[in-house]
């Protein structure tokens, strides 16, 4: 048999095809798809609620509004369900998050929506059960990495980054090609969750997780009981010079709740600098872009491939979720240990692109397509890379904890995004109308 030539196609691939086996040896496939769909699935939903927003609230109202009520449950869920939520098994919180996701789905989709004279009270109520259960989901699958390695992270965090482009890209297409109705098209959503039982009961190897949750949970005893045992001598509080143990410990032999919530804490605060702090502003940079300035980054029509200024704003969506897609399926391929520079650099981007809204110098709107998809290769890379580094540097009795509690800084930083960009984006149009740009009065 005849080899390939160097610089030949063939030769590319056969490179291309090893460097991929070699990326993805030890993954185990089963691990991988039920990861790849758990970050699907708990993700899907907030992108269709989201593409829906119109249709759910109508034109009078901001659709921050959706943004928001998508967003803080889901905020408050990650910032206090570390402490507690290990109290629950993993079996049953899948329940749990499925049962939310439905119930959501299914309060929005049969709510009369402001066309049929109906309010959008029930339909928000709705939203929030969907960010319930998108929040403890997202948490308790990070927190779920830990048992199954690098692999189920990549494959969460590439399922994850494709819920943007499928969720917004199957509701396009269910409304407008195959003309069904909000209704039905959120109707059949209520569905997807099902796949989360397949996914944990039928397809995730359940041994693994059996097998290192005992472990975990007398490591877990046995480092609290000796890191209170070593507080409470620095401060003169044991006084049994026998060395009997403390009363802080259950009947169980297992630590009390608040013994065990002051552990927590104080692994949460060791978190804040090295991780959670640059995912937060990475989060607050690109929300605050596509919520607060996309909407003005507008052209005049002939100097662009569109004829309608609405078609602007989808556009840079569907560039910057591409863009999640793949850095969000990078780690097997590249690792950025350092996540302080992606984050300044999405930084830079909000102060480039807000610039721009103001002072009118890119010369065209390709350009924007080049820095929007920047900004979801940033977003997308800090946002594995910061779970990569825990799993990586944190200690196996912290690991699991950390995971869960470091998803708090996205949902904040997309809530402090939702609340800066309801002002930004009104300013940044009368500053354009009053400068002779009246585009985004024409959405």
């Amino acid at each position: 048999m005849a080899l390939p030539l160097p610089g030949s196609p063939s030769s590319s691939w056969a490179m291309f095809r090893g460097r991929l086996k070699l990326a993805f040896k030890g993954a185990e496939t089963r691990v991988c798809v039920a990861f790849w769909l758990f970050g699907l699935i708990n993700n899907v939903l907030y992108v269709i609620i989201l593409s829906a927003a119109l249709d759910l609230v109508g034109p009078d109202v901001p659709k921050g509004v959706v943004l928001l009520a998508d967003v803080i449950p889901s905020f408050l869920t990650k910032l206090c369900a570390p402490y507690f939520i290990h109290t629950i098994p993993y079996s049953g919180r899948i329940l749990i998050f499925v049962a939310l996701s439905v119930m959501g789905m299914l309060f929005i989709a049969l709510t009369p929506g402001y066309s049929d004279g109906g309010t959008i009270t029930a339909k928000m109520a709705g939203v929030m059960l969907a960010s319930l259960s998108s929040g403890g989901g997202e948490l308790s699958f990070l927190g779920l990495v830990h048992y199954y390695g690098p692999f189920s992270l990549a494959a969460w965090g590439s399922g994850t980054g494709g819920a943007g482009l499928i969720g917004a890209g199957a509701y396009a297409i269910a409304t407008t090609s195959l003309g069904l109705g909000v209704r039905t098209t959120l109707l059949a959503s209520a569905c997807l969750p099902v796949v989360m039982l397949i996914s944990f009961f039928l397809i995730l190897p359940l041994g693994p997780l059996r097998t290192h949750t005992k472990k975990h949970q007398d490591s877990l005893i046995e480092d609290v009981e000796n890191e209170d045992i070593e507080q409470e001598q620095r401060q003169g509080l044991l006084s049994t010079p026998d060395g009997t143990k403390p009363a802080f410990t259950s009947k169980h032999g297992r630590p009390s709740v608040w013994v065990a919530f002051k552990h927590n804490l104080r692994r949460a605060r060791g978190l804040f600098f090295p991780y959670m702090l640059p995912l937060l502003l990475v989060y607050v940079a690109e929300y605050t872009i596509n919520q607060g300035v996309a909407p003005t980054l507008l052209f005049p029509l002939k100097e662009s491939p569109f004829k309608h200024f609405r078609a602007f704003y989808p556009t840079y969506n569907a560039i910057y979720q591409a863009g999640v897609f793949i850095s969000r399926s990078s780690t097997p391929f590249l690792r950025i240990h350092n996540l302080y520079l992606p984050s300044f650099l999405q930084v830079a981007n909000l102060v480039l692109l807000a610039s721009h809204a103001i002072f009118n110098f890119v010369p065209n709107v390709y350009i924007i397509f080049a820095i929007i998809f920047w900004e979801g290769l940033l977003g997308g890379v800090v946002y594995v890379n910061t779970f990569a580094e825990i799993s990586d540097n944190v200690l196996k009795e912290d690991r699991e904890f950390s995971l869960s509690a470091t998803t708090v800084s996205d949902s904040g930083g997309i809530c402090i995004a939702g609340f800066i960009s309801m002002g930004f984006e009104v300013w940044l149009c009368n500053w354009q109308v009053r400068h002779g740009r009246n585009y985004c009065k024409k959405l």
